[in-house]
């Protein structure tokens, strides 16, 4: 295969991220930049910045191979406001245009665009072009179908509901420009069966690859640092961002009366002030922050289980694999991708009720053998389907497929030599 030539559009990039969405898009450029192809990663920083409340994060250099390129107007926010209203990329549209045409790309990857003028940005550039779903901007406004902030979405209000999550309205969804626009693209992806079957429920016509998100391989003589044990108590790990959707209060609710284990929280977010009232003086419950990838698998890996109580519709689900990496059982909430992975893995538990949280709480600290049991499912089924090894090639096959479709769509033949 010969090395290609990758440009990946996106909001958000590390250190200038939030969540998952991009953190996945990191992991997808430096593997492929670790297999040797060149990747160009396009975000624009001020997205970060104008929601960001706390400290700006320290960029350093760039030394996994992946070349970064950071969108400047010196205009604040007001790029962003246009772009999310006109669904089009207004002030940095010329140095996007000339990125991509020095670039010379074969593939160009759209991510997360709602900020950087989407879906108005899939007209630009003429090599195979595909669009991962991290989340639901395609069907949804607010991008996580979570009605009128504070429901998992059973049908659109949309108008409504924007009005509650305080945005306002976006004019471009009412004209079939982002039907329009997706006839540029050679491809889509979701991350998982539920989200493609959930962007189709909500009038989505166009065919979805389903691509799971994976983590990075680990070098022959690595393994997991063990170190000592963070916490003497035993004790269950939430790791995520604290927000209404993640379904974090049902569980310090419960773990103010579950003497047995505690439970640490890692992660920060617009509702720790709340969670942090509702946990009271309860010394069980423990707030450790926003943490490293490697305190947290160090945490994880004591960890008796990871709970995963969202309430609204993800898409994927890092946090289940991560711990699954560290060979640590999932109670996850009966919603979501969370049924298709336990299952597939059988390494953990459903819940969708407080009742049957708590029983999964229990189980699985007393009873060790079906402990130790779904941890060995949960590993095994980590390496079977959620790694680098394995998802990445599965990639290559879709961009592939896609560069068959671009060649189909525009009568050229440019692609033809794509793997």
């Amino acid at each position: 295969m010969r090395p290609l030539r990758f440009c990946h559009f996106t909001t958000f990039y590390p250190p200038h991220n939030f969540g998952g969405d991009g953190i996945t898009v990191q992991r997808l450029c430096q593997a492929l930049a670790r297999h040797g192809h060149h990747v160009t990663v396009v975000h624009d920083p001020a997205a970060f910045r104008a929601l960001n409340q706390g400290p700006a994060p320290l960029v350093e250099s760039e030394t996994d191979g992946v070349e970064v390129v950071r969108l400047r107007s010196g205009l604040g926010t007001l790029p962003l406001l246009l772009n999310h209203q006109l669904g089009r990329p207004v002030v940095n549209s010329r140095q996007i245009e000339k990125r991509l045409a020095l670039g010379d790309f074969d593939v160009i990857q759209f991510h997360n665009v709602s900020l950087l003028g989407g879906p108005g940005i899939f007209r630009m550039g003429r090599a195979t072009k595909l669009y991962m779903a991290h989340d639901h901007w395609l069907i949804c406004p607010t991008h996580v179908l979570w009605r009128h902030n504070r429901e998992a979405c059973p049908e659109r209000q949309c108008l409504r509901c924007v009005l509650h999550h305080h945005r306002p309205p976006q004019a471009w969804r009412y004209t079939g420009a982002l039907q329009r626009a997706s006839r540029h693209l050679d491809a889509f992806i979701a991350l998982s069966e539920f989200s493609r079957a959930k962007h189709r429920e909500f009038g989505f016509s166009a065919e979805m690859e389903v691509l799971p998100c994976f983590l990075p391989d680990r070098a022959p003589t690595e393994t997991l640092a063990t170190g000592t044990r963070p916490h003497q108590r035993p004790y269950f790990v939430f790791a995520g961002r604290l927000e209404a959707l993640k379904g974090l209060q049902e569980v310090v609710a419960l773990f103010r009366h579950y003497a047995e284990a505690d439970l640490l929280i890692a992660g920060d977010g617009d509702s720790a002030g709340e969670l942090g009232g509702l946990a009271g003086e309860c010394p069980g419950i423990r707030f450790l922050g926003r943490l490293s990838f490697t305190d947290l698998d160090r945490y994880y890996q004591h960890a008796i289980a990871v709970i995963v109580p969202s309430r609204g519709f993800e898409t994927f689900g890092n946090v289940v694999i991560e711990a699954f990496r560290a060979g640590v059982p999932v109670i996850a909430r009966r919603l979501g991708p969370f049924p298709e992975i336990i299952e597939l893995a059988r390494g953990g538990e459903l819940f969708s009720t407080q009742e049957e949280l708590l029983a999964a709480v229990s189980r699985l600290q007393r009873d060790v053998p079906v402990r130790e049991r779904l941890a060995r499912n949960a590993y095994d089924a980590y390496r079977a389907h959620w790694t680098e090894s394995v998802v990445v090639p599965r990639y290559l096959e879709i961009v592939r497929r896609a560069a068959q479709n671009h060649d189909a769509r525009t009568g050229r033949a440019r692609s033809a030599s794509l793997p």
